[in-house]
C-alpha cells in the first residue's frame, strides 16, 4: 500500500478524517469538504526515509505557525537526483542534527532534495500539519515557536536550485499556505530575515518574489510581488556542511 501523505484542508475538514500510520486524524464528522483545497505533495515520512527515534518527542503546539521559512541545506549541489540520495540526505541531516549539535532530532519540519523529492524532517511534523497544529523546531533562531522551517538542499550562493527542486517548493509552500490560511506574499520568507545569516544563498533568496507569486497564483490570489528584495552583503555564509545559519536561540529549547 502506498504510503503516501495526502493532508489537505479537504481531508482534515471532511466526514473521514486524515489517516497517518493507521491512525485517524482530525476527524470532523459530518462536516462538509472545503470549498477550496491545495493538494498536498507526495511526502515521504521518517519511516520510509528511515528515521532515529528522537531522544524526545517534539513539542506540537496547539496554534499554527505564521510564516514559512526557506532555508538551503549547505551542502553541495548534488547532481544525484534519486529518491535514494533524498534519504540518505535527510538521514546525514539527522546524524548531524543529534550527534553534532546535540539535539534530540532533526531541526526542520520539511527537507527537499534537488531530485525534489519532498521529506518529513522532525518527528510529528507530518501528524501536526495535518491537524493545522505546529510542532517547534530548531531551524530559525528566537523563532521557532511561530514559524515551520524548509531546507532545500544544496547551497544557493551563486547558483539556484533544480527545476525539479523550484517546483516541489513552490507545491509544498502551497499546500502549507492551504491548511494553515497564510497569505504566501506575507508568510514565506528567509533565513536571513530573522538572523545574521547567508541562508537561503544570494540566489534563492532573491527568487522569494517570485516564488511568493507562484505560491499565490496556484492557490488564486491575484497580488503580485514586483520588488526583488535587497540582498545584504558581508552576511555570515556557511562554515561547514549543514550549517546554515543560527537555528536555536538562547531560552529555546531543542527538546
Amino acid at each position: 500500500m502506498d504510503a503516501e501523505i495526502r493532508l489537505t484542508r479537504r481531508g482534515l475538514l471532511g466526514g473521514t478524517g486524515a489517516v497517518l500510520g493507521g491512525a485517524l486524524l482530525g476527524p470532523v464528522a459530518g462536516a462538509p469538504p472545503a470549498a477550496s483545497a491545495q493538494d498536498a505533495p507526495r511526502l515521504y515520512t521518517r519511516a520510509e526515509w528511515g528515521a532515529r527515534p528522537p531522544t524526545s518527542a517534539a513539542t506540537v503546539l496547539d496554534q499554527p505557525p505564521d510564516h514559512i521559512v526557506v532555508h538551503h541545506t549547505a551542502t553541495a549541489n548534488s547532481t544525484d537526483y534519486s529518491l535514494e540520495h533524498a534519504f540518505s540526505l535527510s538521514r546525514s541531516i539527522q546524524d548531524f542534527h543529534m550527534d553534532g549539535n546535540g539535539w534530540a532530532d532533526t531541526g526542520q519540519q520539511l527537507t527537499i532534495s534537488r531530485g525534489g523529492h519532498l521529506m518529513e524532517g522532525r518527528n510529528r511534523s507530518a501528524e501536526a500539519i495535518s491537524a493545522g497544529r505546529h510542532v517547534v523546531g530548531a531551524h530559525t533562531a528566537d523563532h521557532n515557536s511561530h514559524t515551520i522551517g524548509i531546507e532545500n538542499e544544496g547551497i544557493y550562493m551563486t547558483a539556484g536550485p533544480t527545476g525539479s527542486l523550484w517546483g516541489r517548493l513552490v507545491e509544498t509552500c502551497a499546500w502549507l499556505c492551504d491548511v494553515y490560511r497564510l497569505d504566501p506574499h506575507a508568510a514565506i520568507v528567509g533565513h536571513r530575515d530573522y538572523n545574521a545569516t547567508a541562508c537561503p544563498g544570494d540566489v534563492l533568496y532573491a527568487r522569494l518574489p517570485q516564488l511568493r507569486n507562484e505560491v499565490a497564483g496556484s492557490l488564486g490570489v491575484r497580488r503580485v510581488e514586483r520588488r526583488s528584495p535587497a540582498v545584504p552583503s558581508g552576511l555570515p555564509g556557511p562554515r561547514r556542511t549543514f550549517d546554515h545559519g543560527p537555528a536555536v536561540g538562547p531560552g529555546e529549547s531543542v527538546r
